[in-house]
């Protein structure tokens, strides 16, 4: 072999050593693409409805779209929104309009909401320790839980006042009334704040219960056994809409975009109309 071919033949083994190189590094890099999430969609939610509406249905919408879904599911109210604000989820899908901006006020998140979708009726159910028909019937001193946090709380007395068992302050804001604010209880009712998803599980305790309607679907309770409930014709039950939110900035994001699609399409209003019997409305 000639010098002239040796020079060839070492400079051809450098280039395909190169090539290879480049290959491989490419393939990482393709091969890290497919696992960077940029296809993967996670989002925390409430056991019921919201991961019920997400595994049913929007799941296998996406996966025609090529994301793949995952669902996250909490028992709580403040872990969704801490997983979504540290980059852990992309969107939480549990909570109401008024209850995001009172959590964004109180513990400095930025979430923002980019789809309305449901409405849940928050009703009042009867415990163990009371046998009248309505309530009306509640002895004095009658023992009532209600949720806790605090737009919730102000939610559960405003529906106790609707139906005339007490009367708060006029000049309070509705949303953030707390039992501090009541000026009437005729009947002395001893109102108890509880976690929200304690509540219903505290009816054997309760005369009654003013429980958040994911809380009562997991619970068995349906909302045609309650025995007081909101007004859904009210204009003021908007603000309590249940939503889809992500961290703000990332509103535009395509999978973002996919999964408000998903989510806001004529197979998951019917899913709701058909599964959850009234107790869930869908307001798209």
């Amino acid at each position: 072999m000639g010098e002239g071919e040796i020079i060839m033949k070492k400079f051809f083994k450098i280039l395909t050593a190169s090539a290879l190189a480049v290959s491989i590094a490419a393939g990482a890099a393709a091969f890290a693409a497919c696992n960077d999430g940029d296809s993967v969609i996670k989002v925390a939610a409430s056991i019921t409805p919201h991961a019920e509406i997400l595994t049913e249905v929007v799941k296998p919408a996406l996966a025609d779209k090529g994301y793949t879904l995952e669902v996250i599911e909490f028992t709580d109210y403040v872990q969704p929104n801490l997983v979504v604000g540290q980059g852990e989820a992309d969107a939480n899908y549990f909570q109401h309009n008024l209850y995001l901006e009172d959590f964004n006020a109180q513990r400095g998140t930025h979430l923002n909401a980019v789809a309305q979708v449901h409405y849940e009726p928050f009703a009042a159910y009867k415990g163990g320790k009371f046998t009248g028909g309505d309530l009306s019937a509640l002895p004095n001193g009658a023992k009532i839980g209600i949720p806790n946090d605090g737009t919730n709380e102000a939610r559960a007395l405003k529906l106790l006042e609707k139906e005339g068992l007490i009367t708060l302050k006029t000049d309070v804001v509705s949303s953030n009334a707390t039992k501090l604010d009541i000026v009437s209880n005729p009947k002395n009712l001893y109102i108890v704040e509880l976690e929200a998803a304690q509540v219903a599980k505290s009816l054997p305790d309760l005369a009654v219960g003013v429980v958040n309607g994911n809380y009562a679907l997991q619970n068995s309770l349906k909302i045609a056994d309650a025995i007081a409930s909101e007004d859904k014709t009210d204009d003021a039950v908007r603000q309590y809409v249940n939503v889809l939110a992500v961290k703000a900035g990332n509103e535009e994001s395509p999978k973002i975009k996919a999964l408000v699609e998903a989510l806001l399409s004529d197979d998951v209003k019917n899913f709701i109309q058909t599964r959850y019997g009234g107790a869930v409305v869908a307001v798209f």
